[in-house]
Order: structure tokens, then C-alpha cells, then sequence
């Protein structure tokens, strides 16, 4: 059968997806191939070349049969045997793309020739040669069982993903949810990120931070390594899905970032931009409240890839406790909108357990003036931690800064280093001498609140509060002067101390900032 046949692409076979295609070197332990006691001649990557169909030929001209990705079976015994000729062959079948050749050796070619190994070396085609005979429809019978069983198995997952992902738009699934499910399918880190390169949720699928997401705007402009897949609809582009190096997948690992991708487009449509804007600060936030964080590296690397530098920045954090959603948008954008000042302050925040926590980075100081007009603009009190130069020393400030809020009248801005007895209790942590302190002292009006429905405990947090005005204590109390001061007797007789003592005062005031 002449080889001379016109190539036209309306001939041309249907090609699976290479993804779900055995590779050279997964096919030369099927058993039938091992009966012939087969020895690569050219290995290395030419074995990692993708197996499309088997074909059997011994004519010097099947080059012209092939549609690249064959694996062809001869005994080459219509071959010459000229070293120019063999170079010819072996050009004519890697030009064709075929996946390699196996030679088996006898009557033509007792040994495999020098020439076509060289010509096969040189070209990056595998080249495996059989010491033995074996039945050619056999092998070619294994190598098709496991290429049909590699699509059949593709299609399936590529169904069950489908579904997955389906059924995650339908139900509104959030962009963290979406990203930890192509994740989980890929074993391995996936980043959604805007277009700007900042991160918007990333799953770590078991990674550090640091090690996924340090100096992440440029690994992304590089895209070294990386898989990555547009989040567009209707014309618009919002921003990109990537998956970081992995296992191979048998659907594709480009299929199942699409396929997230287009789950992530359609809950964008749905949802509009504010899930995208939100999204890091509450991952953020609930990490460094949470604990669920490996450290101080973490955490930088989370922010500096959410769009808030750390690097030579003056960083620092607010809390406004009995604040909403609105509330602490509201302190983001007067934060960010100064005019003086919108350029070098970034900030982001979230709601956590009823408190608006914002962490600020900033090229200077914030001053004052423009966190009392924060704390107006939100209508809440604002505790202001100090100002530092690491993510540890900001970490560190969190807490002291929540105990200062917790004590705050809407529209009052404090800072934590203006309060030294906040920090004390804070750098003490939950030291057992404190709590037992705690307990000593405040156990008996305690107990006088919960047997009378009583309030004593609130009303001595308004006297240490306002240490110098009984009538601003009164009036933080919401109490009348006469009924304030019935209060201050009872408590006064309940722990047998004086109030108006100041070592007193400043004990009690210790213990309620520890107990919390």
C-alpha cells in the first residue's frame, strides 16, 4: 500500500486530550511488551511523549500514514540498511510526531543499527528495542485497553467536576469555597487574584504562606511554573485563577481550573465586586484572631499579597467594639480617602465577634485629627494600638487594643500607649496570679449580680474609668446620682475596701481589665 497519500485535515483522526494519554513509559511495563525483553535505546524525556494509538508498519514510508502520537511497531523489515536511509526514517517519523519506535530485532536487524539510534537520539524520539519476538496485535491490544481506559476515566471526572462546580454556583458558594474545591481536585495551592495581582483568597493546601504567597505579584508576573486561567464573563475580566505545580489531573488540570473559573465568573456576576473586596480582610482578620496562622512570616506574606505592605511601613491596628459591616467601611474609607494622606495609607478590615478590626499600613504616623474623624464618620469608639515597624510588634498589639475599645463611648478615640495598665494586663496574658487577682477581688459582686439581676460589676467599671469625676461615672453608668452612689456603698461593703483609695481603685482596675 502506497505511503504517497494527500494529507487533508477532514481526515484527520479526533485527538483525545494528551492529559489522558499514557506517556512511553507508562506503557513499556505492560506484561505483553515485557515478554520481549525490551531495552530503551533512547530514553530519558522522549519516554515522557504522549501514547495516541499504536500502529503497526515494517514499509520505510509510513511517515506519510501518521498523524502523530503513534507508537509504531515494527520489525523494519522493509527498511534499508544505509545509515543515510535510516537517518531518513528516523527524520521522516519524529517530523510525522510520532511517540517513538519500537524495533523488535531479528532476521533484518539482528542488533539495533548505530545510525538510527544516533538519527533517534538526535531528534528526541524514544527508540526501545525487543530481544525477543512478540505477537505485535497483543501489545497493540494493551496499549489501546489503557489509552480507552484513560479517556473513559477522563470523561468521568470531567463529569463529576462539572457537577461539582454546578452545583457550587447554584447554592451561591463564596470564592474561598469555590478556590479550596479546584484545590482539593488538584492536590495542590490555587490563588484567585485581581487583576492588579493582589490575592483574593487562596488555599495553601498545606503550604506556608510565606512559601506560597511571598513577593506573589511578581511569581505571578513571571508565571514560572504556574497554571493560569482568566475570571471573565460578558466581555469583562475580573481577574485570574492559578494552581501552582502539581500531580497531573485526569481531567486536566486546565480543565479543572476552567471549569472554577467559570463557577467564580458566574457568582461574580451574581454578587457584583463587594464579595471580592471583602473577601481577604475577613480571611485575614479571622486568621490573626483565630490563631490559625503558622507564624509571623505567614501573616506578612498574607498581607503583602492582600494589597497592604509591611515592608518599611508604619503599621498599626484599630478596633471598634459594637461595630457592623457598615461601620467598618466606613472607617477604611475615611482612613483612605484623606486627601492628604490617600496615597500612602492602605487599610483593611472586618467584623470579628461584634468588633470592627482594621489594620492600617501607612508611609507616617496617621495623625489624630484624621482617626477622630474615622471614629466620627463610623459613630463608634476607637481603640488605636501603637505604632510599629513589624508584623510581630502588630500581632502583639491586637489584643491590648481590643481591651482598650471594649471600655469606649462612641465618637472616643484612645491609644493603647496612653493606657500602660491595658498593656500591662495584655503583655501578662492569662498568667494564673492575674485571673486569680481577677477572682479574689471582683468574685463578690459577682455573685451579688447574679443572685439580684444587679449591675455592680458595670457600674465600678464606669468608677475606674472616670477616676477623678463621680458625676462622669454617673453619667457612664446611666444612673442617677442618688441610685450611683447606693451603688458605690454596696460595693464598697461587699469588698470591704475603700473607693476613694487609689492603690484600691487601681487594683480593681486591673482586675476588671483582666477578667475582660
Amino acid at each position: 500500500m502506497s505511503a504517497d497519500r494527500p494529507e487533508d485535515d477532514r481526515t484527520r483522526t479526533d485527538r483525545p486530550d494528551d492529559i489522558a494519554l499514557p506517556r512511553v513509559r507508562d506503557v513499556l511495563d505492560a506484561a505483553t511488551l515485557m515478554r520481549g525483553d525490551p531495552q530503551v535505546l533512547v530514553g530519558g524525556r522522549a519516554l515522557d511523549a504522549r501514547v495516541r494509538w499504536v500502529h503497526v508498519s515494517d514499509s520505510a514510508e509510513v511517515a506519510g500514514l501518521l498523524d502523530g502520537g503513534e507508537l509504531l511497531l515494527t520489525t523494519a523489515a522493509g527498511w534499508s540498511g544505509t545509515d543515510a536511509a535510516l537517518r531518513a526514517v528516523a527524520g521522516s517519523l519524529a517530523d510525522a510526531g510520532i511517540a517513538g519506535i519500537v524495533l523488535e530485532l531479528g532476521a533484518r536487524f539482528p542488533v539495533a543499527p548505530p545510525a538510527l539510534v544516533a538519527a533517534c537520539r538526535a531528534r528526541g524520539l524514544a527508540l526501545i528495542a525487543l530481544d525477543r519476538v512478540v505477537k505485535f496485535v497483543a501489545i497493540t491490544e494493551a496499549v489501546h485497553r489503557r489509552i480507552i481506559s484513560g479517556q473513559l476515566e477522563a470523561l468521568q471526572e470531567r463529569q463529576r467536576l462539572h457537577e461539582l462546580f454546578t452545583g457550587l454556583t447554584l447554592r451561591g458558594a463564596p470564592a474561598d469555597t469555590v478556590v479550596h474545591a479546584a484545590a482539593q481536585a488538584l492536590g495542590a495551592p490555587v490563588v484567585l487574584e485581581t487583576l492588579g495581582r493582589e490575592v483574593v483568597t487562596a488555599e495553601l493546601w498545606g503550604e506556608a504562606a510565606n512559601e506560597v504567597l511571598g513577593d506573589w505579584a511578581a511569581r505571578s508576573r513571571a508565571g514560572d511554573g504556574l497554571l493560569a486561567v482568566p475570571v471573565e464573563a460578558r466581555g469583562a475580566r475580573w481577574g485570574t485563577l492559578i494552581a501552582l505545580p502539581g500531580d497531573e489531573h485526569p481531567a486536566g488540570r486546565t480543565t479543572v481550573l476552567e471549569l472554577a473559573a467559570t463557577a467564580l465568573a458566574l457568582a461574580r456576576l451574581a454578587d457584583g465586586p463587594d464579595e471580592w473586596a471583602t473577601l481577604p480582610a475577613h480571611e485575614l482578620i479571622d486568621a490573626v484572631l483565630s490563631g490559625r496562622h503558622t507564624g509571623d512570616d505567614d501573616i506578612a506574606a498574607r498581607l503583602q499579597a492582600a494589597g497592604l505592605p509591611v515592608r518599611g511601613r508604619v503599621l498599626s491596628v484599630l478596633v471598634a467594639e459594637r461595630a457592623d459591616g457598615a461601620a467598618t467601611d466606613a472607617l477604611i474609607a475615611a482612613l483612605t480617602d484623606d486627601g492628604a494622606q490617600r496615597a500612602s495609607v492602605r487599610a483593611l478590615g472586618a467584623v470579628h465577634e461584634g468588633a470592627a478590626v482594621v489594620l492600617v499600613s501607612a508611609a507616617a504616623a496617621v495623625r489624630s485629627a484624621m482617626l477622630r474623624r474615622a471614629a466620627d464618620a463610623a459613630g463608634v469608639g476607637l481603640g488605636v494600638g501603637p505604632e510599629v515597624s513589624t508584623v510581630a510588634q502588630l500581632l502583639a498589639s491586637i489584643r491590648p487594643t481590643r481591651l482598650l475599645a471594649a471600655r469606649l463611648r462612641a465618637g472616643e478615640v484612645r491609644r493603647v500607649d496612653d493606657r500602660p495598665l491595658t498593656r500591662l494586663v495584655s503583655e501578662l496574658g492569662d498568667d494564673h496570679r492575674l485571673q486569680e487577682h481577677a477572682e479574689r477581688l471582683l468574685a463578690p459582686l459577682i455573685r451579688y449580680d447574679e443572685q439580684h439581676q444587679g449591675d455592680l460589676v458595670r457600674v465600678l467599671g464606669a468608677v475606674v474609668a472616670h477616676p477623678g469625676s463621680r458625676t462622669a461615672a454617673a453619667s457612664a453608668s446611666h444612673l442617677s446620682r442618688s441610685v450611683f452612689y447606693q451603688r458605690l456603698a454596696a460595693i464598697s461593703d461587699l469588698i470591704g475596701a475603700d473607693l476613694d483609695d487609689g492603690e484600691t481603685l487601681a487594683a480593681l482596675h486591673l482586675a476588671l481589665l483582666a477578667r475582660g
